[in-house]
């Protein structure tokens, strides 16, 4: 690792050793990550993977950890996280770009204020832009792939790509990112012009409807499975009369069933084990087989 702390050094890069994770997801679980990098722009961010790769350090990407349950073991090697030029937007005419770690509220609020429509269905998802390409993130009848024109991403030789709407294979919860080991640097969005009130009513309504009916006042990864075939995870889960399960501090809302919830001290395997144990039950007793969407990593 010292060769790692020297390259990052060089070139003035921000990084903390046995940085909590739990500080830095949503679920507010998981241990420490033996080093937490922080990268200010492309440059730093090249630099940082370089001296990750040519040391044999793993690496991965942190967005806001919305979609993410870290190991109580903590995550061996490099946390990169991204700030400074890869948390800002630039808008013109109908096109927004943003970098991936903008975080998903505040690209809306954006379109909103320069009257630019197609991404309220986005309003309200707690992740980044990054994390929403990659999941190719949607609700409430909108995705990513709706709006999305292209993306900038760095490949592992150090090499910067930009992949068109159709090279990004976005289908549901998936992207080409999930096939490779590119990093989202950027995303463009083209947008459609519309009255603000009208705008800001539809982000309105979608906000009220998650406030209403997901558990938001207690911390989770989002949605736990994806939709099944035919069905909705929730449903099955509810139909099966798992609301309000526990193992240990992780609970399936009693709010919406499709959400585990950590309703104070859950660990890891609290988690791990009730998704196995809603997985079966709903198996046996319906014959569906729920698929994970939250990303379990770490030792």
């Amino acid at each position: 690792m010292k060769k790692l702390f020297d390259r990052l050094s060089e070139h003035n890069i921000s990084y903390s050793l046995n940085e909590p994770m739990s500080a830095h997801t949503t679920f507010k679980i998981g241990g420490p990550a033996d080093v937490f990098i922080t990268v200010r722009d492309t440059d730093e961010l090249c630099a940082a993977v370089k001296a990750c790769r040519e040391n044999s350090v793993p690496l991965m990407i942190l967005g806001k950890g919305s979609n993410l349950l870290v190991s109580d073991a903590g995550i061996e090697g490099a946390v990169i996280t991204l700030d400074g030029a890869f948390k800002e937007l630039t808008v013109d005419g109908d096109t927004v770009t943003s970098g991936a770690g903008v975080a998903l509220s505040k690209l809306c609020t954006t379109a909103l204020e320069n009257g630019l429509a197609g991404l309220e269905f986005a309003y309200g998802i707690p992740g980044t832009v990054g994390g929403a390409v990659y999941m190719n993130a949607g609700a409430y009848g909108g995705e990513t792939k709706d709006v999305c024109i292209e993306a900038t991403y760095l490949r592992p030789d150090g090499e910067i790509g930009v992949y068109t709407n159709a090279e990004l294979d976005f289908s549901y919860r998936h992207s080409v990112f999930k096939e490779n080991d590119n990093i989202i640097l950027f995303a463009k969005y083209k947008l459609t012009p519309d009255d603000p009130a009208a705008i800001k009513a539809r982000m309105d309504d979608f906000l009220n409807r998650r406030r209403t009916k997901q558990p938001l006042d207690y911390p989770s990864a989002g949605s736990v499975f994806k939709r099944p075939p035919g069905a909705f995870a929730g449903t099955l889960i509810e139909q099966c009369g798992l609301k309000g399960k526990t193992v240990g501090g992780a609970q399936v809302s009693e709010k919406h069933a499709g959400f585990i919830i950590n309703v104070g001290g859950a660990v890891c395997d609290d988690v791990m084990n009730l998704v196995k144990l809603v997985q079966d039950t709903v198996k046996a007793e319906t014959g569906y087989t729920l698929e994970c969407e939250i990303i379990r990593t770490g030792r």
